[in-house]
């Protein structure tokens, strides 16, 4: 059963499909989302010039070493000020560094300007002199798309690929072909077939083909790419999504990781320094993450603030 606190993440979801419109409200949107996590402490943003990016920097963190961090919200919202607690607490419990950006959105722009923007954005670390095996893309939802496309877009440019990604929740299947949009259809609190495919549509635009492998990387050649730890709620209508790119990584000779989370909802790990399954999922994928940057393994999980204050007043607490 889900904790209380996890609760907070189904009915945020279930309040975002109450109120969905074509238009989105993206100041309302960010805030929506990240009231779902605490502040994460000892950690700074700071802003980036040359991007639309804000860095996250955990007190003590490695220099040299970064997480590349993708947003979700579906093509059409989200940001780097909606994620960036969530990402923040990743970063501080893998003791790295973490770049946030953000990228165009649909409707306004239509692929390929997001995979293109966080490439852009790969490539812009690399300038700045952080090894490729010393860089790990994660990010929720069409984020986690984007933590594979990404590569494949890298690589098509010549570029080396990064040392390990880290997608959650991932959205990569824009046809909404799996059985899961049945047989979870009454559990998930927001995404449905039509809605998905209504998504697709404002991000592909009139031209695009949802099996584009730069779109679905189900029909891209992942061959070579480095490990991949895959996280996604037990609820999800898109649980079939996460199976078929584990199956398909697999397939090219990946080494993969796939985590079901029983009664999770998609993206709980939105309610990181709140909701244990989301603290401990992102205990996870910390753990995971340092050994293939080259840095030693945690001894245990981390203190990832679940007393923060402020719960008891927001009523989030048992």
């Amino acid at each position: 059963m889900a904790s209380k606190q996890s609760e907070a993440v189904k009915a945020h979801w279930a309040a975002s499909r109450a109120g969905s419109q074509s238009s989105v409200d993206q100041e309302a949107s960010d805030h929506g989302w990240a009231v779902l996590t605490t502040e994460p402490r000892g950690v700074d943003y700071l802003s980036v010039e040359e991007l639309p990016a804000v860095w996250v920097v955990p007190h003590g963190a490695a220099a040299d070493r970064v997480l590349l961090c993708l947003h979700g919200g579906g093509f059409i919202s989200g940001s780097m000020y909606s994620h960036r607690k969530m990402f923040g607490h990743l970063a501080k419990a893998a003791g790295v560094r973490a770049l946030v950006v953000d990228y165009r959105l649909a409707p306004a722009y239509t692929h390929p300007a997001p995979v293109d923007d966080t490439t852009a954005a790969y490539e812009w670390l690399l300038d700045q002199g952080f090894a490729a095996e010393r860089i790990a893309i994660t990010g929720d939802s069409v984020g986690g798309a984007l933590a594979i496309t990404t590569q494949l877009r890298a690589r098509e440019r010549g570029l080396p690929l990064p040392a390990a990604a880290m997608p959650f929740s991932p959205a990569v299947d824009f046809e909404a072909t799996g059985t899961s949009y049945d047989t979870n259809r009454d559990r998930d609190a927001f995404f449905h077939r039509d809605l998905v495919r209504g998504l697709a549509a404002m991000f592909l635009g009139a031209d695009g083909d949802p099996r584009d492998p730069l779109v679905n990387p189900l029909y891209g050649d992942l061959s070579a790419l480095g490990p991949i730890y895959i996280q996604v709620g037990g609820d999800e209508v898109l649980l079939d999504d996460a199976h078929q790119l584990a199956a398909a990584a697999e397939k090219a000779g990946v080494e993969v990781r796939l985590d079901v989370f029983p009664d999770m909802q998609h993206t709980f790990q939105m309610a990181a320094g709140r909701a244990p399954e989301a603290d401990d999922a992102i205990g996870r994928m910390a753990a995971w993450v340092r050994p293939h940057l080259g840095l030693p393994d945690l001894p245990d999980l981390p203190d990832l603030g679940l007393t923060d204050l402020g719960l008891t007043d927001l009523g989030l607490t048992d």
